[in-house]
């Protein structure tokens, strides 16, 4: 007889076997035997004896057993043992023991075991099992016996120590209960506080670290550690850990772990949970509102403020909004980047119809006077006056334009925008004599009755055209004993173009470095290492800062209390100043006594976008550290977290003939802070920039900026410079007015093409119809090494260097050098004056409140219109989170490969040219990297100058050019920072790159005029394919303070 034996009959028997097991023997022979089955095979075992109610006949025999009044650990042990085994593995297992009544009992037996270290283990290897069901961690959490858990055992700390390994297991397993709760129950979290759980885990973690000499029980100051982190999970458990001392043991525990290189676990967990219980504390000011308002054109300024509060609430409306932030970092950072490209076809392919009527762009004809200017007059007079005499009348001003063009924006904002007081001085720097010992004991600046003298613009037009000086003051003797000798720079010609400046505030001094001017200093400059450890440092200082009362707290300067901005000298504190073109710095608080916070001014008209900075200090004392805190960034990550430095003009070192921006700063370091809104949501996150700065001198006067400063009338005198410097009779050049700002400045435009050699129909028709290069820079104000890399492209281009004749003679430079006057100006990092990011308008720029984009797309549909459609058009910009210089373009192909697209991309046909000039920059520029190039069309800069020309306007080469602000990772120049000299070399460079756009590239790439592209250096060989980094690699320590190194589960031995 031969009967088949289902194979669950024989699992059934032994579980009824063990619920109706009177006798101890054969329980445990059963348990024995189930531990046999269960050990040898895989999960799959497990899974299968779940599923025939192997954990209800577990958890029925530790209640069976368990209930005794003296109940039998030989075999209760054992039953632990195959509930937490098999636990594990069913993920109903708490709602089995909540409904069997195991939970409890459990606890119970814990309660009365919490002296024997094998049973309270094998009881916490339950609970933690237990804990993985909301109805069973509820229960454990409002449990009378769950505080009993929570408490250290009492008895002998030697003897705990004796057997430090059981027990730091098990306690690692009692403290995963807590939080557990908090991961995901914020009632449980409050039921533990309420309870008083949380000054019993300090007291604990205290006990624990001062018993522990020999730094056995790291594992449990880690769980208790873990613990704290889920409490601090929510604003009451944040609360709580501070009221009752938390931080300030903390502080005092990490300060002794500093001592001891093993417990670096703990001091970096501890540091962590310190930064996310310190209390939000809201920025100093009396509004978030920037200080710089400007009535827009056609609203009120009651609407100002309405929208800049439009989006800020009460923070207290909502404890537990700020809770949130972390999960939304987290949610930031893993979102897919592939999603933000474009997937239609139509919508990459498509051209949209223009804008607006081709009649409104016949207004932009006078923008291309090559195709109008009479060079058969200025060939037969072969006149330098007559070509100077046109290009002055080619400067078109407010008396020139046509009709059309005074758009309501010129007409309304006469009133609106202050111009510099007539005459601007140069700022005497609080009478620092001492600066001065080369010149008599002249003072630097000039006062406003010496500044009387100034020169009026006759004046000026005389001394340019070289009729000499025309006035005398203590500046103009400093020059002339100091030599003044710097490229494309002179002081006189510098204040007469900010004279015309209009700023919201109405700047009335220069400063120094921009009026005296700058060269790039001779030697390298490395990226700066990064000392160990230093933002650690950094942060215990700022938890210091917290837990004592001896902080000075002194405002030293406010932009909006003219009382701080020159308040009377202290002997002992440093003073700071901002108030003029290109500055920012809003407040500045001493709160020790070498040690200060920093906060910057937002955009105008809007309160955010703080990044930038450039300002003025003064009384310090030499060879003392300084550090500044910058305390209200809002990028999540910056280079200065990987060598950057910020830049340091000395006016001591300036007059003693090094006037040099250089890299500056020690102990720099950048990471999440504590601070919020003065009325936004508590949520909102700002970083702090920290370094320290030892000045030299002690009568002395420095600027401290975020890169090299570049300003407006910087610009507006250099191209005065470069008209004066060219050879008309060669070299077509014409400064226009492309269009007037918000505040009424004018946004230059130039032409830049050459002469034709004779007069013959040949020449002039080559000239008329040569494509056109359309270049733009500093449509973002923060992003200064756009200009300088401008800088460099308009004095290559006007230069007598045979390749940029060579350009000069194929094509015609169209070139807007500064998109954003308004915003460069006023010290602005991201927008202009109507709150806008410029390069976000493109697709319908407004003509009242973004004028400079709204006619420069204008012009570029012009010359659409009349089939002179850009050969390039490149948009140069600054890059915050990357090294090197690279190109953003566009391509159809690329971004469907990159997006995964189902389309087939092996039928669509495309252009590859708009690869040829990063190819091209890849083999002759150091600071290209190729490989940090894409050409994706990515749906959120939809409304940029890259995406629209390309789109709507039809250039296969149309692009972003990104210059980093920190250095290379690549080539000759690795591991050095960018100076102002490589910047203008890139700037060079690009033009070169327009040489592989030439028909007859190959005689112009003959041996003659590559000599002249490399003459420093053999570039020609450099390449960037073997250099790839996918930006940068995480910071060496924890910029948030969302994750807890050291406190994962797999450290804790969980599973």
């Amino acid at each position: 007889m031969s009967v088949s034996q289902n194979p669950s009959s024989g699992f059934e028997v032994i579980f009824s076997t063990l619920q109706n097991a009177e006798d101890a023997e054969s329980t445990l022979n059963v348990l024995n035997i189930l531990d046999e089955l269960l050990s040898a095979g895989t999960d799959h075992r497990i899974h299968y004896m779940i599923s025939k109610g192997g954990s209800e006949a577990l958890l029925s025999a530790l209640m069976k057993n368990g209930s005794r009044s003296s109940p039998d650990y030989t075999i209760l042990l054992p039953i632990l043992y195959l509930v937490a085994k098999v636990g594990q593995k069913d993920c109903h297992i708490g709602k089995k023991a909540e409904e069997a009544g195991a939970v409890l009992l459990t606890l119970n037996l814990l309660k009365n075991n919490i002296q024997h270290a094998g049973r309270a283990e094998a009881y916490l290897n339950v609970i933690q099992v237990f804990a993985g069901s909301a109805a069973s961690r509820y229960a454990l959490a409002t449990s009378p016996c769950y505080s009993a858990s929570s408490r250290q055992p009492q008895f002998p700390h030697q003897n705990i120590l004796d057997q430090t390994k059981g027990w730091m297991s098990s306690t690692t397993l009692s403290l995963a209960i807590p939080s557990r709760i908090g991961k995901q129950l914020k009632d449980n979290i409050c039921t533990a506080v309420t309870k008083g759980y949380v000054s019993g885990l300090l007291l604990l973690y205290d006990d624990w670290h001062s018993k522990d000499t020999n730094h056995s029980a790291t594992d449990i100051l880690q769980a208790l550690l873990h613990c704290f982190c889920k409490i601090a999970c929510s604003a009451l458990g944040r609360d709580n850990l501070v009221s009752h001392g938390g931080i300030r043991l903390l502080y005092h525990t990490t300060q002794t772990y500093l001592l001891n290189k093993c417990q670096e676990s703990l001091i970096e967990s501890s540091v962590q949970l310190m930064r996310s219980c310190l209390p939000k504390t809201r920025l100093p000011l009396t509004s978030d509102q920037s200080a710089y308002l400007f009535p827009l054109p056609g609203r009120q300024h009651d609407d100002l403020d309405m929208v800049a509060t439009s989006d800020e609430s009460n923070g207290d409306d909502d404890d537990d909004d700020d809770d949130k932030v972390e999960d939304d970092y987290q949610e930031a950072q893993s979102k897919d980047y592939d999603n933000d490209l474009e997937t239609d076809l139509n919508t990459l392919c498509l051209r949209p119809a223009t804008d607006r009527p081709k009649e409104l762009l016949l207004q932009y004809s006078r923008l291309c006077p090559e195709l109008s200017h009479d060079f058969l007059e200025d060939l037969d007079l072969n006149s330098q006056e007559s070509s100077s005499s046109s290009s002055s009348d080619d400067e078109t001003g407010p008396e020139k334009k046509t009709p059309e063009f005074l758009s309501q924006t010129e007409k309304g904002t006469s009133d609106q925008t202050k111009s510099a007081p007539c005459p601007l001085k140069v700022k005497d720097f609080y009478s620092h004599t001492g600066i001065n010992t080369r010149s008599g004991g002249t003072k630097t600046g000039e006062t406003r009755e010496e500044a009387n003298s100034s020169l009026t613009d006759d004046e000026q037009k005389n001394k340019n055209e070289g009729n000499g000086k025309c006035y005398n003051s203590p500046m103009t003797d400093l020059i002339d004993i100091h030599n003044h000798d710097i490229p494309y720079h002179e002081p006189s010609m510098y204040r007469a173009a900010a004279m015309k400046t209009k700023s919201v505030p109405g700047f009335s001094t220069l400063a120094f470095p921009d009026f005296w001017g700058q060269v790039p200093p001779p030697g390298n400059e490395p990226m700066a290492p990064r000392k160990p450890n230093i933002q650690r440092q950094k942060v215990l200082e700022d938890i210091q800062r917290f837990l004592n009362t001896d902080i000075i707290n002194q405002v030293v300067f406010d932009l909006e209390d003219e009382c701080l901005q020159f308040p009377p000298a202290e002997p002992d504190s440093l003073r700071f100043f901002s108030s003029f073109e290109c500055g920012n710095l809003r407040k500045a608080i001493r709160v020790r006594r070498y040690e200060y916070d920093l906060i910057l001014n937002a955009d105008a008209n809007c309160s955010q976008h703080t990044q930038w900075f450039y300002f003025e200090v003064s009384n310090m004392v030499p060879d003392v550290p300084y550090r500044f805190n910058i305390i209200n960034c809002e990028k999540s990550n910056s280079q200065f977290n990987y060598g950057m430095q910020p830049v340091l003009y000395s006016v001591r070192d300036a007059l003693n003939g090094k006037p040099q921006w250089c890299r500056s700063g020690t102990e720099i370091c950048y990471f999440r802070n504590h601070f919020c809104p003065v009325r936004g949501r508590l949520r909102t996150t700002f970083y702090t920039l920290t370094f320290t700065i030892t000045f030299k001198y002690s009568e002395d006067v420095c600027y401290l900026a975020y890169h090299y400063p570049y300003t407006y009338s910087a610009l507006r005198a250099h191209l005065r410079l470069l008209n004066r410097s060219v050879d008309p009779s060669k070299v077509f050049f014409r400064e226009q007015v492309l269009c007037p700002t918000l505040a009424g400045n004018a946004c230059p435009f130039v032409t830049i093409t050459a002469c034709p050699p004779s007069k013959s129909y040949t020449d002039i028709h080559q000239l008329r119809n040569r494509p056109c290069i359309v270049l733009s820079s500093r449509v973002h104000p923060g992003e200064s090494n756009a200009s300088w890399v401008m800088k460099g492209t308009l004095e290559f281009l006007c230069s007598h260097d045979p390749i940029a004749q060579a350009l000069r003679e194929t094509f015609v430079f169209k070139i807007i050098p500064m998109l954003n006057p308004d915003g460069v100006i006023n010290g602005m990092n991201r927008c202009d004056l109507n709150r806008d990011d410029l390069n976000r308008q493109w697709c319908k720029p407004d003509p009242v409140l973004c004028p400079t984009i709204y006619h420069t797309k204008g012009f570029l549909s012009y010359l659409s219109s009349i089939r002179r459609t850009p050969l390039v058009f490149c948009d140069y910009h600054g890059h915050s989170r990357k090294k090197n210089v690279f190109l953003y373009g566009c391509s159809v192909k690329e971004t469907l490969w990159q997006s995964g697209s189902t389309f087939d991309t092996a039928a669509l046909k495309e252009n590859p040219g708009y690869r040829t000039i990063a190819k091209a920059l890849d083999r002759i520029a150091p600071a290209f990297s190729f490989n940090s190039c894409n050409y994706l069309v990515e749906k959120s800069r939809s409304a940029t100058a890259r995406i629209v020309v390309w789109k709507e306007l039809g250039v296969l080469r149309s692009y972003t050019m990104e210059s980093t602000f920190n250095g290379f990772d690549q080539g000759i120049y690795k591991g050095l920072q960018t100076r102002t000299r490589e910047l203008e070399e890139m700037g060079m460079k690009f033009c070169h790159s327009l040489l592989s756009l030439t028909v007859d590239t190959r005689a112009l790439y003959g041996r003659s005029l590559i000599n002249h592209m490399n003459p420093g250096h053999n570039v020609l060989d450099h390449k960037s394919h073997n250099c790839f980094e996918d930006d940068e690699p995480p910071c060496v320590e924890e910029i948030e303070y969302s994750m807890f190194p050291g406190l994962k589960g797999k450290d804790l031995n969980w599973t």
